[in-house]
């Protein structure tokens, strides 16, 4: 008898089952006031944290001024601090002209770092690390897919340095497969960043400074100054972290480190992350290879497989630089034995460049005196 209803039990259970998904899928939405009442909740907890990092900062100052040194977790503290205070200025003005709240929304949407680090919810972070990810994904494969191996000139003569020649030699017949560790290290330490950064083109300038998280607007010159100023404060902290230690990293500030100078962090655990970037302070301040070419080698092994190396990426990247590039370094590494043919293309590629820079100051109001040298910091002191 029993077996007669199960059919309809069955039936029965099904429609109170989609009747409670129905009725939870429908739920109510927040209301306006809701919406109001968290969105202030926020920017008052965000207050609270900022003038909690103003406090701790201000012991700072005293401290620094104080003479006492501070450590790279103070000073990360202070300029992020820094940094905050002085984006209340253009958001001040929204508080004190009337009305200008109600364009607040629609200046969030076209400058999103206007309010300070502390008024940013988790949900912003999230987006923006994974916008940032799409657009070094895009920026590797547009680094692998298009680039163009150098054209080794004619002329070159006997006398230029031999690990030099053979180098380029070997990775443009044989490959870079013949091509040791050591030899690759020894090459790419004749490199120099300004060196990089004056004769790269200007898409090569726009990927450097979307991978690095800068907004690649401005001029040639000016994109150079931006990027030369986020290398130099790179290089400042690569010394900060080899003083005091990859494992004295928290994981929030090891995934900061490592996101900042290119590194991959998705999917990947913190100790695969210590590794990485160990052995970009290795090859910075240990094996003196310039951070523009790490920079660009991190582009280059971001969406490639597994087993694509750092090493390999190196290659790559010296594969693809520029022929005005390897004639400027070719005169750079022998130039007490650089022909008058030699000298002569490199200054005729150098006259090209500064007419090109010229013609975009001319239609440009912002004109920038790009006068840092990522090179020097590099050099012993006392050395000239």
């Amino acid at each position: 008898m029993l077996r007669m209803y199960e059919p309809r039990l069955a039936a029965r259970r099904y429609v109170l089952t989609r009747t409670a998904v129905r009725f939870n899928s429908t739920a109510p939405k927040p209301t306006l006031w809701h919406k109001v009442k968290h969105e202030a909740q926020h920017y008052w907890a965000g207050t609270k944290l900022l003038g909690l990092e103003i406090k701790i900062s201000s012991k700072l100052v005293l401290k620094s001024a104080s003479g006492y040194e501070l450590t790279r977790r103070e000073y990360r503290q202070l300029q992020r601090t820094t940094a905050d205070v002085l984006r209340l200025f253009p958001f001040a003005m929204f508080v004190l002209v009337p009305f200008a709240e109600l364009l607040l929304p629609v200046a969030l949407k076209l400058f999103p770092n206007l309010l300070p680090s502390t008024y940013e919810s988790k949900k912003d972070k999230e987006k923006n690390l994974l916008k940032l990810r799409d657009t070094r994904t895009k920026v590797s494969e547009i680094l692998r897919t298009q680039a163009k191996p150098i054209k080794l000139p004619s002329t070159i003569t006997e006398e230029q340095r031999a690990d030099f020649k053979d180098f380029y030699s070997k990775l443009r017949s044989t490959g870079s497969d013949s091509i040791p560790k050591e030899q690759l290290l020894r090459v790419a330490k004749l490199f120099k960043d300004d060196l990089i950064l004056d004769n790269v083109s200007r898409g090569i300038l726009i990927a450097i400074a979307k991978y690095i998280n800068l907004r690649p607007f401005g001029t040639d010159q000016i994109l150079r100054y931006r990027i030369r100023h986020k290398m130099l404060k790179i290089k400042q902290d690569d010394k900060l972290i080899e003083y005091e230690g990859v494992k004295s990293l928290s994981p929030l500030e090891l995934q900061v480190a490592c996101a900042s100078r290119g590194l991959r962090i998705a999917d990947i655990s913190l100790d695969r992350q210590r590794e990485l970037l160990q052995f970009w302070l290795n090859m910075r301040l240990r094996e003196k290879i310039p951070s523009t070419l790490l920079i660009l080698a991190n582009a280059y092994t971001y969406g490639a497989p597994a087993e694509y190396s750092q090493y390999d990426a190196l290659k790559s990247v010296l594969n693809s630089l520029p022929e005005e590039f390897y004639h400027e370094q070719e005169l750079h590494v022998d130039e007490d034995r650089a022909t008058f043919e030699q000298r002569m293309n490199v200054i005729k590629e150098q006259e090209h460049l500064i007419k090109s820079e010229n013609v975009q100051e001319q239609d440009h109001k912002v004109i920038v005196k790009d006068k840092l040298s990522l090179d020097d910091e590099d050099k012993p002191h006392g050395s000239k």
